[in-house]
């Protein structure tokens, strides 16, 4: 691993950093981390990413749950990573403090809203990273830095001491090199979980040909070697309502809770946000209650549907994301169109909270791209063994 101190990515936070040293003989003894700045490390201001919001906020009284677990653990904390402010993005970028580079792709975006973790794992600057998940912040950058990642069951690890955006949404998940560190953290953070045997793969057609054509050739190899381990993988269309509506119910069932979150302290502060990011909490407080009902209804229906398919120990697998990630060169409009493409398929997890892993593939247009491996409520630890048997 590199000298955490040159942070030669801009993954960490800018200032004086955070070493908090983990108790000697835990079962984490010798992994460094980081943590997103949207977690709190007591006697410290949580920035969210934003420098309005650190002014307006007071130091943290104690360390969020997660870190303090993996304190206990022996984990040794090396500090605080840049998220996109407010976690409300999903490319990495942050023109406060700073966009990190990705390490895998130097001339693309790291993927957000969890960048700074991302890029710290990947340029070596720490064992393991935790950043958080709401549409896909975990997911999006690790696939497009080349890590694994997960994104856990919906409530459970912990949350208490993280800043929300979203919270029926948002879920506690990590960074690391490979499957056998991803699942040491699991172990940790996921206790009460039984580490039970996975049923048949299923491949979702509707996301794999939402997928670009080189990404799908890329993660041939991966489900190829997953049906080699696990048995020859199904092949099914997602439940109603399809892929074509998961965007459009993700956006209008989360928006609303990410202005009950923040929007008050924006109507009272007047806070000035880099680009995008004020505009989606505008969109947000004005959605109407009609389509948010609609949402919401729909998500249920999905739910019902999806975790019916999964019940037996179904993994389904599919494309992390749709394609590498975008060029720091690229507009605003691809930027957004290959957004709504992404958000409909990272989606699937976060409307019925289920657990899901990314594991690295080949590369597509020179960058790295992921697959995803889902299974139903509180089987995390079982996918977090399959990770770790594929590298």
């Amino acid at each position: 691993m590199n000298d955490a101190n040159s942070d030669s990515v801009g993954a960490f936070v800018p200032g004086p950093r955070t070493r908090i040293e983990g108790e000697a003989g835990g079962p984490l003894a010798g992994l460094t981390f980081g943590l997103k700045d949207l977690y709190d490390i007591a006697g410290e201001v949580t920035g969210g990413g934003n420098p309005d919001y650190r002014r307006t906020h007071p130091p943290a009284s104690a360390h969020a749950v997660c870190a303090q677990l993996l304190l206990a653990a022996g984990a040794t904390l090396v500090g605080r990573t840049i998220t996109v402010e407010l976690a409300y993005g999903l490319t990495g970028e942050n023109v406060f403090d700073g966009t990190p580079k990705n390490p895998a792709a130097p001339d693309r975006f790291p993927g957000g809203s969890s960048s700074g973790s991302a890029a710290a794992v990947a340029a070596g600057l720490c064992d393991c990273a935790i950043g958080s998940d709401t549409g896909g912040s975990v997911r999006i950058p690790a696939s497009y830095c080349g890590l694994f990642g997960i994104r856990p069951s919906a409530g459970a690890v912990n949350a208490v001491g993280c800043l929300p955006l979203a919270p029926s949404f948002d879920t506690v998940g990590w960074f690391a090199h490979d499957g056998a560190t991803l699942a040491r953290l699991g172990r940790v953070l996921l206790p009460d979980q039984e580490e039970s045997l996975p049923g048949p793969l299923v491949a979702l057609e509707d996301a794999w040909e939402n997928a670009d054509a080189a990404t799908a050739a890329a993660l041939a190899a991966p489900l190829a070697r997953l049906s080699g381990e696990f048995g020859p993988a199904l092949r099914l269309r997602l439940p109603p309502p399809g892929l074509a509506e998961m965007y459009e119910i993700f956006l209008a069932a989360s928006a609303p809770e990410a202005w009950a979150s923040h929007g008050p302290w924006i109507t009272a502060t007047r806070p000035k946000f880099g680009p995008g990011v004020g505009e989606r909490f505008e969109m947000a407080r004005a959605i109407a209650p009609a389509r948010i009902a609609a949402a919401r209804a729909a998500r249920a229906a999905f739910t019902r549907h999806i975790r019916r398919l999964l019940a037996g120990g179904a993994v389904l697998v599919y494309p992390t994301s749709p394609a590498p990630a975008p060029l720091i060169a690229s507009d605003r409009a691809a930027q957004q169109r290959l957004r709504e493409r992404t958000l409909s398929v990272t989606a699937i997890g976060g409307l019925a909270g289920l657990p899901e892993v990314t594991i690295p593939g080949a590369r597509a247009e020179g960058a790295p791209v992921g697959l995803s491996i889902v299974a139903d409520r509180g089987r995390d630890r079982m996918l977090l063994s399959m990770a770790a048997r594929m590298g």
